[in-house]
């Protein structure tokens, strides 16, 4: 269910989070000129930003409070578009189309290939990638051609959000505000997974998905790391 807000309010236009074909244009626009949105995902609502946009991705630091050093995740269209911006090829074939789309962001080394901005988590070798169980979002990272930076829509250290109105204060913000109703999730985010390591997995947060994600991992032959 619906939020019940105006088309407008402050700087923020507020959309409903249904027809993506017909909301993504104007996201796209909005992204590509170095804005941020709030979308909703298959776990919480995120900021949304082209991930090479420097500008753009500290906006989403300035709008969270959040430190530099904490490093952001990258969103995409579809499955295949992963190695674009992150080394898969050590991964067991099928693998990632059985975690993906789905509440599980896989960590992953950049590699020198990788056509992600090095000023997105400078410092950093690896990359955490999503594919959200959610064809809103999906269809706007396609009509982006690249990838977006997403995050949680909340002030750092807040709780996260699960309706829109849980990021009010943050509205001002976004030029889009996309509101899918109420979130399911129980405000667990995605289950973090490295996979950076052949044949090795590491579970970094647990998130909405833990169970399930170890049990594809293993079905695979991949085995829990020790390494701290």
């Amino acid at each position: 269910m619906a939020c019940g807000l105006d088309n407008k309010t402050g700087t923020a236009l507020f959309r409903p989070a249904t027809d993506a074909y017909a909301y993504a244009p104007e996201a796209v626009e909005a992204l590509r000129a170095g804005k941020v949105i709030a979308v909703p995902t298959d776990t919480l609502y995120g900021f949304a930003c082209d991930a090479c946009s420097l500008e753009a991705v500290n906006r989403i630091y300035e709008i969270k409070g959040r430190k530099h050093t904490s490093p952001l995740a990258i969103c995409v269209g579809d499955v295949s578009d992963i190695c674009r911006f992150a080394v898969t090829d050590h991964l067991p074939h099928g693998l990632l189309d059985s975690l993906l789309p789905g509440p599980v962001t896989v960590v992953l080394s950049r590699g020198d290939s990788s056509v992600l901005e090095r000023s997105l988590n400078p410092g950093f070798d690896s990359i955490g990638v999503r594919v959200p169980d959610s064809n809103f979002i999906r269809v706007i990272a396609r009509g982006s051609g690249t990838a977006l930076a997403l995050t949680s829509a909340n002030l750092s250290g807040q709780p996260s959000s699960v309706c829109i109105r849980d990021f009010e204060n943050l509205w001002e913000h976004c030029a889009f505000v996309y509101d899918g109703g109420v979130l399911p999730s129980g405000r667990a985010g995605s289950t973090v997974v490295d996979l950076a390591t052949p044949h090795k997995y590491k579970i970094l947060r647990p998130g909405s998905a833990k169970e399930e994600t170890i049990a594809i991992l293993e079905k695979h032959s991949l085995v829990e790391s020790t390494a701290q």
